[in-house]
């Protein structure tokens, strides 16, 4: 059966507001893509490259992934089962990563369902979202020695969510940079199994529209160290750094406690943000 060409980017955000791509790695090839890093994406570079693909790839069901996948820099995206590009939950992902795999290389068009979900520790390298479905990437390992690491990439249009923090563990983020999003990352904070979680997040790019960099649990002992943070266009500071909630194992909505550098769980110094 012939497969469905990708299918068109909802207008879903009630903003209305969608950015144009600027241009940037252009006719990319496979070779350079294998050898494309984290180290590619300089200050001067973040914020303003996103690269090109070198082929569609139409996902009707989730792409299991132990050992390594290189896509080539092929845009994956949603068909059939997975053509979902909402906030509704439960949805499938795209690719499903087992404990100690690595997806890299790799770009999610739209639909993106929800993007990659890791069972344990995982990587993620050089991997893009064009298009945020429910969550680009969601972390369910139950250990709490898992690590979890995106290098590189960017994610655009998050409704909510970037990256979705549910298991145990420490989940580092370097080199990534995100635009017109909800929240970039985001311990969970009504699971019903919690777990003290430990965030990392350092040389990252945002772009407003955001409503916040990173969430976390404090009755639960979570931790987020932030450095090399760069925002975006937020030139009246709209943007939240680290909120600190009360977490929950009940589904209720966590309660807020407030926002900034604290010293003990949001773990970061005025030098560590700059707004540009």
């Amino acid at each position: 059966m012939t497969a469905r060409a990708e299918q068109p980017v909802s207008h879903r955000r009630r903003t209305g507001r969608r950015r144009a791509v600027i241009a940037g790695f252009s006719a990319l090839g496979v070779t350079g893509a294998a050898i494309f890093t984290s180290t590619m994406l300089s200050t001067a570079s973040a914020a303003s490259s996103w690269p090109s693909d070198t082929g569609g790839k139409p996902v009707s069901k989730t792409i299991p992934v132990s050992g390594t996948l290189d896509g080539g820099m092929k845009k994956y995206y949603g068909t059939g089962a997975l053509g979902g590009d909402g906030q509704d939950e439960g949805q499938d992902p795209i690719f499903e990563l087992a404990d100690g795999a690595t997806l890299k290389n790799v770009i999610i068009g739209t639909p993106a369902a929800d993007g990659v979900h890791c069972k344990g520790s995982c990587t993620l390298q050089n991997v893009w979202w064009l298009d945020v479905g429910e969550d680009a990437a969601s972390f369910k390992g139950t250990s709490s020695s898992a690590q979890y690491k995106v290098i590189g990439g960017g994610a655009k249009k998050a409704d909510d969510k970037v990256l979705q923090f549910n298991g145990a563990g420490t989940l580092t983020v370097s080199g990534f940079q995100v635009e017109d999003f909800g929240k970039l990352v985001r311990s969970c904070g009504n699971c019903k199994t919690q777990y003290k979680r430990t965030i990392v997040l350092k040389d990252i790019d945002l772009t407003a529209p955001g409503k916040s960099i990173v969430g976390i649990n404090t009755n639960y002992g979570d931790t987020a160290t932030l450095s090399q943070i760069r925002i975006h266009g937020d030139s009246k500071k709209k943007m939240k750094t680290c909120t600190r909630y009360q977490g929950n194992n009940t589904g209720k909505e966590p309660k807020d406690l407030g926002s900034g550098a604290d010293g003990k769980y949001c773990k970061f110094s005025e030098s560590d943000i700059t707004y540009k």
